[in-house]
This record gives C-alpha cells, sequence and structure tokens, in this order.
C-alpha cells in the first residue's frame, strides 16, 4: 500500500524491475526518484550473438557499401561499436535510431542521429523513412536476434535493399542468480520488452505477478496480453522516464497501486 506520510507519487511502491542488470540502472534510479522501493529481479541477460560477432564485423568492413544504419535498441549501438572501433569509419552513411534512449546511446559515441520517428516502435521509423534514392540503395540493420521483422520487411517494401545483421542476443539467468522471495508481495512489475515478459513468465512464473502491470510501448504490451497477462498501464512515451511517469500518473488517480482485476 501507498504510504501517505512519505513523499514522491510512488512513496510506498515496490516495483520489479525485469531489465537485465547491464540496463536497470536509468530506470532504478528514476524509481527511487519517484519514492519506490525497485525489485531487482533481471530475467534477462544480454549476450553476444551466436557467431561472436562475426557477421557485424563482415558488415563494418563494407560500410561504406550501407546509405544507412539502422538502430533500434541501445543494445544494438553498444555492440556495433564495440567492434568499429572508429566513429570516423561510418564514412557517409546516415543514421537512424527507433527512439530517444537509442538515440542518446549513440550521442555517447559522438553520433546525432539523422531520423528519430515521432513514435518509438518500428512502424513509425518505417513511416518516417525516406525512399531509396537510386536502386540497390541499402541499409545495415544490426539488431537482437530475436528481433521483429517488420523493420526490415517495411524498409525493403520501400525499396531499399536491407541486411540484417545479429549484433546481440538475450539469454535467460539462471535460476539461483534470481531471488524469487523479493518479488511477494511487490506492487508493480514493469516490462520493458517483449523479452522481459516472457522472460519473467517462464523464471518467476505467472502466479507471481504483482496487481499492477506496466508496459514501456504497444509492442511490449501486446507480448504480455498474449501472454494472458492483464496490461494496466502502457507509457505514453515509450522510454523509462515515460515509463515511471505514467506510473506516477495512475498512482495519482487511485489510492492504492492495484488495478481492477
Amino acid at each position: 500500500m501507498k504510504d501517505a506520510q512519505a513523499t514522491g507519487p510512488l512513496s510506498g511502491w515496490r516495483v520489479i524491475v525485469t531489465r537485465s542488470r547491464a540496463q536497470s540502472s536509468s530506470l532504478l534510479e528514476l524509481l527511487v526518484g519517484a519514492g519506490a522501493s525497485p525489485v531487482e529481479v533481471p530475467v534477462i541477460e544480454i549476450a553476444d550473438p551466436l557467431d561472436e560477432g562475426a557477421a557485424l564485423r563482415g558488415a563494418l568492413l563494407r560500410i561504406e557499401e550501407f546509405d544507412w544504419v539502422v538502430f533500434t535498441s541501445a543494445n544494438a549501438v553498444e555492440s556495433f561499436w564495440r567492434r568499429l572501433g572508429d566513429d570516423r569509419a561510418l564514412g557517409g552513411a546516415k543514421i537512424a535510431a527507433i527512439g530517444e534512449a537509442t538515440a542518446a546511446a549513440l550521442a555517447v559515441h559522438g553520433v546525432v542521429a539523422d531520423l528519430v520517428p515521432e513514435r518509438f516502435v518500428a512502424e513509425s521509423l518505417v513511416e518516417a523513412f525516406p525512399g531509396p534514392p537510386r536502386r540497390e540503395a541499402s541499409v545495415l540493420l544490426p539488431c537482437a536476434a530475436e528481433a521483429r521483422d517488420v523493420l526490415a520487411k517495411g524498409l525493403s517494401e520501400k525499396g531499399w535493399r536491407v541486411e540484417v545483421v545479429e549484433a546481440y542476443r538475450t539469454t535467460r539467468p539462471s535460476l539461483e542468480d534470481l531471488d524469487l522471495k523479493s518479488v511477494e508481495d511487490a506492487d508493480a512489475v514493469t516490462f520493458t520488452s517483449p523479452s522481459t515478459v516472457t522472460g519473467y513468465l517462464e523464471l518467476v512464473g505467472a502466479g507471481r505477478v504483482p496487481p499492477l502491470v506496466a508496459c514501456i510501448g504497444p509492442v511490449t504490451a501486446s507480448a504480455a496480453m498474449k501472454a494472458g497477462l492483464c496490461v494496466d498501464i502502457v507509457a505514453p512515451v515509450h522510454t523509462v522516464d515515460g515509463l515511471v511517469s505514467a506510473l506516477a500518473n495512475w498512482s495519482q488517480r487511485h489510492d492504492a497501486p492495484f488495478g481492477e482485476r
């Protein structure tokens, strides 16, 4: 229950964070800043691709062939730059980012994205993407092994030659690495990708889903609903800031963090 004596819109809330430990710091900080007590349950880990990056390194050797490089996550950015080594090697390729968090990851490397869609989903990026300037104009798409094919398919339909390269993959931690007792009496769970949904249900179980389910965006929410969960919150701005703001707004409209079931 919410503590009326404490400060912050999420004071007294225990909120589960399902992101990998490598990604969770910003979300944890935002939740603490809003008064919540975060519960870390990292149900995914970020790992190298099965080929250990061979395909990505091969594409980077031909980087001058690509008109655009499209990034759909900060993880893809970090995997790409770890193997690129030199920002100048990008040559004349333009850069697209699916959203603000990905654009921020690019900015760390001194790169300003040429294109960021208004809505941070693949469909919006396809809509905003220009048509190819010539035949055989190409796009390099470094992404997760389990990424949706919406973006690659949409850009291909626009006339681009799209080369999809596995930049990383998500794996499951061992059950021994998770403190399953920590989820008991939690008020809410946050999901930031479809892989966090499936990871939570596989490792923690549907019986340990808190009363309130919050998703970072519509793609993640769709995955949660397909898995049989009732989604209470879908952040209108698909970032961790937007997710925490959506939780805070929900709190301001309710006396306790419990959605109706």
